[in-house]
């Protein structure tokens, strides 16, 4: 039988010297997370995760690191304030075997309270920890700890070989948390994101299977289509967001005839509104799977028509995508963005669609955000050879099928008209 405890309790449990891992974003165990952080005497604690939903006093403390594979607003905080967070480049599949191989002497999780048969629902976030859980709780060695609260909803997947629920029976540290979700805020749209989206939303026909990534741009195209006439749509997804609940809750989703999955929207993990997690609770219609089957580039060309909508830093004119960095710096992470663009490349009828604005501002001056060149230490998240569409709020760029050079011509017809002349120039010198 597991041992049923508070927060400050299991964090007693932890060695000055030990290893952690949590899941990415709504998967983690916040609570666990801030009572280890009321310890200070840390020698050498490792903990690995991706994307803090938090700040958490912890990795302030000297002796512990953050080893992280997807940044969020919470480890760029913590690397300007000094704590030792570094990243390690994976994309999100790749997580599942990085922890099998790190194999951290505790695995932790958020979950929803037991059910009456004693399933705890993984809630929010199936991703790359699921197998690592199992394997941790059955090793005497190890530790399997699981914080639940009954703010956190409660999903399904798809059984019984993908339950989405640890039962009570098979971990070793019930944590009995009263947290509340991770809030993405939806914020409005900009109008420089609804033009973007009203292109790109051109690009989904009646059927369609969408996979919308992290960002305003993805979440106003999902919006855009609910409004719009049109539907019979499904979704298969790493993440599943409140514009795509708007999508669902417009009657435009079916998931009648994408492939595999038929008659389920599938996802990984979900982050939205409070709306959205109130909405999942108990919904038949959407099902989370671990990662390496979501975001399998095989399954999602098996999809009907897929259409994947993601975001990007930067293209350059060879059409290389910069989607986690700034500069070199690291900024996010990879994710499934590969994955996704990857997957609707093997299908004639499939189309990925990167959305950007055609400029920031970089000090005070406006920078274009299609580049002539990718600056000197610029790491590539996507290479040229995936990309198919790139949209700005000046109109679209179709590249699959294109020369070097129409490529270099369509990318800079898309730019600013400030860079536009300048980009074109540049494109006239790129090799044949």
């Amino acid at each position: 039988m597991p041992t049923t405890t508070t927060p400050a309790d299991a964090a007693e449990l932890i060695a000055a010297t030990d290893s952690i891992a949590v899941p990415l974003g709504p998967g983690v165990p916040g609570q666990f997370l801030h009572a280890l952080g009321a310890r200070e005497a840390w020698d050498d604690l490792r903990v690995f995760g991706a994307l803090l939903p938090d700040l958490y006093e912890l990795f302030t403390r000297p002796g512990v690191s953050l080893r992280s594979g997807f940044f969020g607003p919470a480890e760029r905080f913590l690397i300007a304030a000094g704590a030792d967070v570094q990243f390690v480049p994976a994309d999100f599949r790749r997580f599942a075997p990085a922890l099998e191989q790190i194999a951290p002497r505790v695995v932790a999780t958020a979950a929803a309270q037991p059910d009456s048969d004693g399933w705890m629902s993984l809630s929010l976030h199936a991703g790359a920890s699921v197998e690592e859980l199992k394997r941790a709780a059955a090793d005497p060695a190890r530790l399997c700890v699981v914080e639940t609260s009954p703010s956190f909803p409660r999903t399904l997947g798809l059984p019984p070989e993908h339950r989405h629920a640890l039962h009570v029976d098979e971990v070793d540290v019930i944590i009995e948390g009263d947290a509340s979700p991770f809030e993405l805020a939806d914020a409005p749209a900009s109008d420089v994101e609804q033009a973007i989206a009203a292109f790109a939303a051109d690009f989904v026909p009646e059927g369609a299977t969408l996979q919308t990534g992290i960002g305003g741009i993805p979440n106003t195209v999902a919006t855009l289509l609910a409004e719009r006439s049109g539907g019979g749509y499904g979704i298969h997804s790493e993440m599943f967001t409140t514009g795509l609940m708007r999508l669902c809750k417009a009657g435009k989703v079916t998931n009648d005839h994408k492939g595999e999955f038929d008659g389920f929207a599938v996802t990984t993990f979900a982050a939205g509104t409070p709306e959205l997690y109130e909405w999942l609770d108990g919904n038949e219609s959407v099902r989370f799977l671990p990662v390496d089957i979501v975001n399998s580039p095989e399954k999602i060309s098996r999809n009907r028509e897929m259409i994947t909508i993601n975001g990007a830093m930067s293209v350059d004119l060879a059409g290389q995508v910069i989607a986690d960095t700034i500069g070199g710096a690291q900024f996010s992470g990879i994710g499934g963005h590969e994955d996704f663009i990857a997957g609707a490349g093997l299908e004639l009828s499939d189309r990925s669609l990167i959305c950007l604005p055609a400029t920031t501002t970089v000090d005070g001056q406006m920078v274009s955000r299609i580049a002539g060149v990718a600056a000197a230490g610029s790491i590539v998240t996507t290479p040229r050879h995936q990309i198919d569409v790139v949209i700005t709020e000046f109109g679209v760029a179709e590249l699959a099928g294109k020369t070097v050079r129409e490529r270099a011509a369509a990318l800079a017809s898309i730019a600013h008209p400030d860079f536009r002349a300048e980009l074109e120039e540049c494109g006239t010198r790129w090799p044949t």
